[in-house]
């Protein structure tokens, strides 16, 4: 074989060409590695979640050779000193061997408990871009509420994981998941019976129900809506930040192959390194600490994975509030912020694509982003939502900081309950005046330069001298700073591309 066959370049028109050959394929490779990406880091914060689910799957078919969903007790006796003698179901005694016995295991594991944190993480994240710069309008409302469906069925994806291990954190995890099953009006009783198959721990069936939703169900589903979010984006085409050459009718970015192309398997490859030197170095959810979960022990201090916490927070910050008729309690109080403050935060979300169209009139068709100061409304409201949520997601760890710092747990618990409403709206205020200021003044806070360049003088006598230089504004994007370091505009003709 000569140096010339081993050009990359030969090599994929080998491949193209295999493909045109045999199924045709040409046309749709050929768009394919045309398909332009916008140059901007917030786009990849879709491809670290992306990335992070890859990693789930890896490391959880992995795991999954080696789990045993049964609730059958035993006494151990293996290698954790600590813990011999004690009774244990044999699905936290498989998951106890596997982090403990298993070549790698407890590698893959806690690789597996990382990669679950930062693919939520990365969804938010994502999600927080979407909504700030508008990129949910028409026709991409679709995909919010794709991406919105996948952050639910992640969070219960979640759950379920590290309920599977039935240690004494994740059995107190399900038994205020139970209680708050059972305070749905009405139907509560009958639909936790249906997901325990019977009352609180549950029967022997449990974990094996819970296995099949985790490895099986959700992974299936999620892949799919992945795959439906990533084709709409493909058929729709990346929206993109006002710009030099950018315009609706285009895209002006870095083409697939092989810049992009390259890049993303890059990050790819970052991510799984840093996923994998989490599970390595940094210790996360050591069960051998909490011990098995009986129903007459409990753990002071325990808290859950940062996405739970939020639901936390509610069930702490709400008074004993219950609805009595006739002697019957029809809404018991772990409803209010167990089932009501999810559905009210979710069904806003959904509602809000419908609702701003509705208010504003714009009903157009938007392929080009916006800046957050330029709907300082919309800013505002949502950032006094997400430090609402916020707020509450912190209130979550108010026996933590009643433990760690001595502040009152029934002070901090009265303060939130006036306060959780007072921050926000003085949070959304400020944003609204700073989004409006910034729109006045047209500067950017981390982009540009303004002051005086002093140059010194020709001569031991001379004077000092000095020139006071605003800040710069590139003329050709209206609202938009720009410093020195900004690259170039490009010609869009060579590097935009038209849908």
């Amino acid at each position: 074989m000569s140096v010339r066959d081993l050009n990359p370049r030969r090599q994929a028109e080998r491949v193209v060409r295999w493909n045109e050959e045999r199924i045709g394929a040409y046309q749709g490779i050929r768009g394919a590695m045309r398909y332009v990406f916008p140059d901007h880091w917030s786009f990849l914060v879709g491809e670290i979640a992306l990335y992070s689910f890859i990693v789930l799957i890896i490391t959880g078919v992995y795991l999954a050779l080696f789990y045993v969903p049964s609730t059958q007790q035993s006494v151990y006796h293996g290698s954790y000193v600590l813990l011999q003698g004690e009774q244990m179901s044999g699905a936290y005694r498989s998951v106890l061997d596997l982090s403990l016995d298993v070549p790698a295991g407890l590698l893959v594991r806690q690789t597996h408990h990382w990669a679950a944190d930062v693919f939520l993480a990365a969804i938010v994240l994502h999600m927080m871009r979407v909504f700030f710069t508008g990129a949910y309008r028409k026709p991409r409302d679709l995909n919010w509420y794709i991406g919105l469906t996948m952050l639910g069925l992640a969070i219960i994806e979640g759950f379920l994981g590290y309920s599977l291990v039935d240690d004494l954190l994740s059995g107190m995890g399900l038994a205020i998941a139970y209680s708050t099953a059972m305070s749905v009006p009405f139907i509560g009783g009958q639909f936790a019976n249906l997901v325990w198959d019977g009352p609180f721990p549950g029967s022997s069936r449990l974990f094996a129900r819970f296995e099949i939703i985790h490895v099986f169900i959700i992974p299936a589903i999620l892949t799919l809506l992945i795959t439906v979010h990533l084709a709409m984006i493909v058929r729709q085409h990346h929206s993109q930040f006002p710009g030099p050459g950018r315009r609706e009718q285009n895209v002006v970015g870095t083409p697939m192959w092989p810049a992009y192309a390259l890049r993303s398997l890059g990050l790819l490859f970052a991510v799984a390194a840093v996923l994998v030197l989490l599970g390595g170095l940094i210790q996360i959810n050591p069960i051998w600490q909490w011990g098995p979960y009986h129903t007459y022990l409990s753990e002071n201090g325990a808290q859950p994975d940062w996405y739970i916490g939020w639901l936390i927070g509610a069930l702490r910050l709400m008074p004993n509030w219950e609805v009595h008729i006739g002697g019957a309690t029809i809404i018991p109080s772990p409803f209010w912020g167990g089932v009501l403050f999810p559905t009210v935060v979710f069904g806003v979300l959904y509602a809000w694509p419908w609702l701003e169209r509705r208010i504003t009139g714009d009903r157009a068709i938007h392929h080009l982003d916006e800046r957050p100061r330029d709907r300082p409304i919309r800013t505002a409201i949502g950032t006094g939502f997400l430090s609402w949520v916020v707020l509450i997601f912190i209130i979550g760890a108010s026996d933590r900081l009643f433990f760690r710092l001595d502040i009152p747990y029934t002070s901090q618990i009265r303060f939130w309950r006036i306060g959780v409403w007072i921050v926000p709206l003085l949070i959304g205020g400020v944003t609204l005046m700073v989004c409006r200021h910034l729109q006045r003044t047209d500067t950017h806070p981390l982009r540009g330069w303004e002051g005086t360049i002093v140059e010194a003088p020709e001569t031991i006598d001379g004077a000092w001298s000095g020139q006071h230089v605003p800040s710069r504004v590139d003329a050709a994007t209206p609202g938009r700073g720009r410093s020195e370091e900004d690259p170039p505009p490009g010609p869009a003709d060579e590097r935009g591309r038209t849908p």
